[in-house]
């Protein structure tokens, strides 16, 4: 190269302007690690939000009527898409009601409406169990005396059993059915205290299943020990017809048109047959002073009220309790301190063909198909008109409430949480983290780019 080419060259490159490689790689850097920065900030935020998503479906307890301790709230909601399960952490707690039907959030594709609802005690805290197929709150779907624990259908018609699903430490106990043999197995009633549990079993009784026998056994859940109540081959009406004393010493069921008492070891005690158009009245159906109340319809009306009959079956006439109009039947819960009877209200499906007036089992009066809504509601001596207790969004059909609300008289301003459930909440804040950590990986990458570029800059 010539003297006069080399200098024409330095003059050229002498006018072109320098590139500040180190500012630039200083200036990248900076704004990678702005950016690392800020996504780290936005993935910690998400993830401290996601509990108080959670905790939105835990709130507080709102004031009850009274001060403290368990109590009926005066609505329900519907579970929120996502909504935490019985046995998800943070623990429910003894619940003060569990309800079922065809509502959004109680069926879906699989399950067959078998999706249960269950609401807290002392809160609007809400979770689910699904079942798998239709089992009404209150029919086959149980919650304990003290609402610890719920007792639900489970199994395959080759191994039935009952799952016994503790609320307050979240473990499912498994229990079998006491019938060798039996192709279904429901829970029929709750004892008292809680430490026992009255069990309906479904059994073929020849090769070919064309013929069924039904029995009742009291079985206790610490043992598993099973005392045979009855064998029958017709079906006990009314869902849940099984009512203990106060003190567990004597139960009363209905077979067909019958009611029969029995102890509960076992021995049968008496029975006596149903006037027309009455049931047992449910779970509630003994008094404190040892009557028995019927639910009775009156004929020509769609209005219903509770009768009093002896154990054997004598008339006593109704208590000075309101009947109750518009509705396909009435289901006793129990009874309050003040005399005052808790009662589940069905209204009729308006599109249901069923004659709602005249002559219908019990358990087609209480089926999905034939009702539209229900209510809890309160019939008190004197009073003129029940009043409402409870209200639910229509399509909720069935429901249960622990009779340690039921005793406390207790009912709470309510207000069902919204949106999506704990859940989904969780599985937003993982995928944040995922998402967040895939996005540092890569800022992290670039960063580590840009320190070989500013590793490679020649120098002057």
């Amino acid at each position: 190269m010539s003297v006069r080419l080399r200098e024409a060259l330095r003059e050229a490159a002498a006018e072109v302007p320098a590139y500040p490689v180190h500012d630039r790689a200083v200036r990248t850097a900076r704004r990678t690690r702005r950016r690392m920065a800020a996504a780290v900030a936005a993935v910690l935020v998400l993830v401290a939000l996601v509990p108080l998503a959670v905790r939105g479906g835990d709130r507080p307890e709102i004031a009850p009527a009274d001060a403290g301790g368990p109590a009926l709230p005066d609505r329900i909601g519907l579970p929120g898409f996502g909504a935490l399960r019985a046995t998800d952490r943070p623990r429910l707690g003894p619940a003060a009601v569990v309800f079922s039907g065809q509502a959004r959030g109680l069926t879906g594709l699989i399950d067959e409406d078998g999706t249960v609802g269950i609401v807290g005690a002392d809160a609007d805290r809400y979770r689910t169990w699904t079942v798998g197929h239709e089992a009404p709150a209150g029919e086959q779907v149980l919650l304990s005396p003290d609402g610890r624990r719920i007792a639900v259908p489970a199994g395959s018609s080759e191994h039935p059993r009952i799952d016994v699903v503790d609320l307050v430490d979240g473990t499912v106990r498994p229990l079998p059915s006491p019938r060798p043999g039996s192709t279904l197995t429901e829970p029929a009633g709750w004892a008292p205290d809680g430490a026992a549990l009255v069990v309906r079993d479904t059994t073929p009784t020849n090769p070919e299943g064309s013929a069924y026998a039904n029995t009742l056994s009291l079985v206790r859940l610490d043992t598993g020990r099973a005392v045979r109540l009855l064998e029958t081959d017709q079906v006990p009406v009314f869902g849940t017809p099984v009512a203990f004393t106060a003190d567990g010493s004597r139960l009363a069921y209905q077979v067909g048109d019958k009611v029969l008492v029995a102890s509960a070891d076992g021995q049968s005690i008496t029975s006596f047959p149903l006037p027309p158009e009455s049931g047992l009245a449910g779970k509630g159906a003994w008094l404190p002073d040892g009557t028995l109340a019927l639910v009775s319809h009156d004929p020509g009306s769609d209005r219903w009220r509770l009768r009093r009959v002896d154990a054997n079956g004598k008339d006593l006439g109704a208590p000075a309790l309101p009947a109750v109009a518009g509705v396909t039947t009435i289901r006793l819960l129990g009874w309050q301190t003040d005399g005052t009877a808790m009662v589940v209200a069905y209204r009729p499906e308006p599109n249901s063909p069923a004659p709602f007036e005249g002559v219908m089992d019990m358990g087609q009066r209480t089926a999905y198909m034939n009702v539209r809504a229900i209510r809890v509601l309160g019939l008190t001596p004197g009073a003129a008109a029940p009043t409402t207790l409870l209200t639910a969004p229509e399509q909720v059909l069935a429901i249960d409430v622990a009779d340690a609300v039921v005793r406390a008289g207790r009912v709470r301003a309510a207000d069902p949480p919204a949106g999506p459930g704990g859940r989904f909440w969780w599985a937003a804040g993982a995928v944040s983290l995922v998402l967040g950590g895939l996005l540092a990986r890569r800022l992290l990458r670039r960063r580590r780019a840009s320190r070989l570029t500013r590793g490679r800059t020649p120098r002057g």
